[in-house]
């Protein structure tokens, strides 16, 4: 076996997929995921499969992950991106239009139960009761890309990372569990407010509001992960205990997230000629974005949000 094995922050690969990779680093038992997209850092169907085909092989390994030809139980699964200055924008608007023009609402179902599948399963840990997730924010989390980073037990998150839901400033909202998992944090007004607000916030902001819990400097936020991981793993027991407790006490179950995502799909079908153009600017700046990005990877760290191209206040 490795040296690898007894020593703290080394990992290798242990997973790839076309868009997302897993790295896995033995001393701790951590998972680190990112996401690493090509094109448009969203989350297509490609992504969600990967997701989810990752996480259900964890689900039926009992919380144990293949690396150097052996069997190793995780205790933790850090979620990050590897995508500049990017977490994750959301959901494939491109694909939503089409399919909202097309009047295609069994199609719409199917990405919101994708979605489900993978948001739900985070929530549950994966059936892996010993195992603690982690959002890794190093870049914009928006819609989706948001509520995928609220679905780990812990949010880590870098000071120049900005977050919201902006849905509504195109007529919907975010369906894939926004509600109930700001809810747990911030409670049920809270979450309204932030939803219908649209507001794309800092990271230090949302560390205030009690919605981050880990605010790292830019550049330094798998460290931070990794001083969290040290600091809680002679607590580890209790720190899971009382994790659990916070599912018995706020439950966001499988039957409740289908529910919010019909809502959703109901939503999307009711948009107006003048919400699905807003939704086509949006498109449009977030490919302008990446294009430029790709020319000149060292812009600075806020212009993904004012590429948008939208009125989304910032405060």
């Amino acid at each position: 076996m490795s040296d690898m094995c007894d020593a703290t922050g080394l990992r290798g690969s242990c997973k790839a997929y076309s868009d997302v990779q897993f790295e896995f680093e033995p001393a701790s038992g951590t998972i680190w995921g990112y996401m690493n997209q090509r094109g448009n850092p969203c989350f297509n169907l490609g992504l969600l499969k990967d997701l989810r085909s990752f996480g259900g092989e964890l689900t039926a390994n009992s919380g144990h992950v293949e690396f150097e030809g052996a069997m190793h139980k995780a205790h933790y699964y850090v979620a990050g991106s590897r995508v500049p200055r990017v977490y994750n924008l959301g959901g494939d608007l491109a694909l939503f239009l089409l399919l909202i023009r097309s009047r295609d609402r069994d199609a719409l179902a199917h990405y919101a139960k994708l979605c489900i599948d993978n948001i739900h399963a985070r929530v549950q840990n994966y059936s892996c009761p010993n195992l603690t997730t982690i959002s890794l924010v190093q870049g914009d989390a928006l819609g989706g890309g948001f509520e995928t980073a609220l679905s780990s037990d812990v949010l880590v998150a870098e000071e120049s990372a900005m977050m919201g839901l902006p849905e509504i400033l195109f007529n919907l909202f975010p369906g894939m569990g926004a509600y109930n998992l700001l809810a747990r944090r911030i409670g049920a007004r809270g979450a309204e407010e932030l939803i219908l607000s649209g507001k794309i916030l800092p990271a230090a902001k949302l560390h205030e509001m009690g919605i981050v819990d880990v605010l790292a400097k830019d550049g330094e936020g798998e460290a931070a992960v990794q001083a969290w991981i040290a600091k809680n793993s002679r607590r580890r027991s209790g720190m899971q205990a009382v994790l659990k407790v916070r599912e018995l006490v706020n439950p966001i179950t499988r039957e409740t997230l289908d529910a919010v995502a019909d809502v959703w799909v109901d939503c999307a079908l009711r948009l107006e000629d003048r919400d699905m153009r807003m939704m086509s600017r949006v498109v449009r700046a977030q490919m302008e974005r990446m294009d430029a990005a790709m020319a000149a990877p060292a812009a600075p760290a806020a212009a993904p949000v004012r590429a948008l191209g939208v009125a989304m206040a910032a405060g």
